[in-house]
């Protein structure tokens, strides 16, 4: 039977490293040093999708000319956009960017896009797909907004809030995926696997 293969998440997000753990699937993390502010599109998910592309092949060619790479490898890049009344929403710049963002969508709703795009490492196949999740905001005072972005949390990641964090609280329901929101799909996953012919099964760690 041949070797599991080595799990490279293209991402310096924990959100994404602590979902993989706790499915079971043991990721060793390798920043991609994508410029993600050099990248245009014209829609957040066709941005969420190039961005994910380009970190996964960054490091699936790093790796490609390491002596110590791994004989089998996948490399997933992932990268997370918020489509909110025809914007386009990454990180915001700096807190007074992420209070007015929260003052526009409170009580409001978007659709949050993850691109994802899996490198077979070893046969350079390549399979890729967006998850997209409406999510409905709660409509938050001023007081809730400015608190919660003092806390930092809302500063680093897409859109300007989280569903595994803090930001949870503000969050009244979605439709779709979960762990597409918190940054890496899931049931995405397995198909791109399975597109490889790999059963997401073979990741999990032995118990």
């Amino acid at each position: 039977m041949a070797a599991r293969p080595t799990f490279i998440l293209a991402s310096a997000s924990p959100a994404r490293r602590t979902l993989l753990d706790a499915a079971g699937i043991d990721a060793e993390v390798i920043v991609s040093g994508v410029d993600e502010d050099a990248v245009e599109a014209t829609t957040a998910e066709a941005l969420s999708a190039v961005l994910a592309r380009m970190k996964a092949h960054a490091v699936a060619e790093r790796l490609r000319h390491s002596a110590t790479a791994p004989a089998r490898a996948l490399v997933l890049g992932c990268d997370s956009v918020l489509a909110f009344d025809g914007q386009i929403l990454g990180k915001p710049d700096d807190a007074d960017d992420a209070v007015k963002r929260w003052q526009a969508m409170r009580g409001r709703s978007g659709v949050l896009h993850t691109g994802h795009c899996l490198v077979e490492l070893h046969t350079g196949r390549v399979t890729e797909e967006v998850g997209s999740t409406v999510v409905h905001f709660a409509d938050i005072g001023d007081a809730e907004i400015e608190a919660y972005v003092a806390t930092g949390e809302p500063l680093w990641v897409a859109g300007s809030f989280t569903i595994d964090g803090l930001g949870g609280a503000f969050i009244e329901r979605i439709e779709g995926d979960h762990s597409n929101v918190v940054g890496l799909s899931l049931p995405l996953l397995r198909r791109l696997l399975a597109a490889l012919d790999i059963p997401i099964t073979e990741l999990w760690r032995q118990r």
